[in-house]
């Protein structure tokens, strides 16, 4: 059952990942692509914007992909970890901690989430699985 419990917390925080990937990237789901999301990673002092938001994109979207596939499942969680601390520090940070307010309590959970299952391991229903 345990296997079956990581995979589910896999599929879940991999997939919105890939989808929050998409929206920076693309603009898929509601975001706003590659040029809005550059033009407002400008706005809060994150330059050159639109080379933030692409590398942003790419470890929310890589990242995604991987942790859901349970392959390198270390690397995805870096990937994912290290988007949600600079969410924090640029933009949730000043706010506190509650996402009422709009504070880093999501990204906060998403951290130890990732954190969480790079040390537990993807379980047995994951590519790494076969591999390692």
């Amino acid at each position: 059952m345990m296997d079956l419990g990581l995979l589910i917390i896999r599929l879940v925080i991999g997939i919105l990942f890939i989808g929050h990937g998409a929206q920076k990237l693309f603009g898929w789901f509601g975001g706003y692509g590659l040029k809005g999301t550059g033009g407002w990673f400008d706005s809060i002092g994150m330059k050159p914007g639109v080379t933030l938001a692409l590398f942003a994109g790419l470890a929310e979207l890589l990242g995604g992909i991987l942790l859901a596939a349970g392959l390198f499942t270390p690397l995805a969680a870096l990937m994912i970890v290290g988007t949600m601390l600079m969410a924090i520090l640029k933009v949730h940070g000043p706010n506190g901690l509650w996402s009422t307010s709009n504070g880093y309590e999501y990204n906060l959970t998403l951290i130890a989430v990732t954190i969480g299952l790079a040390l537990i391991g993807p379980g047995r229903y994951a590519i790494d699985a076969i591999l390692f």
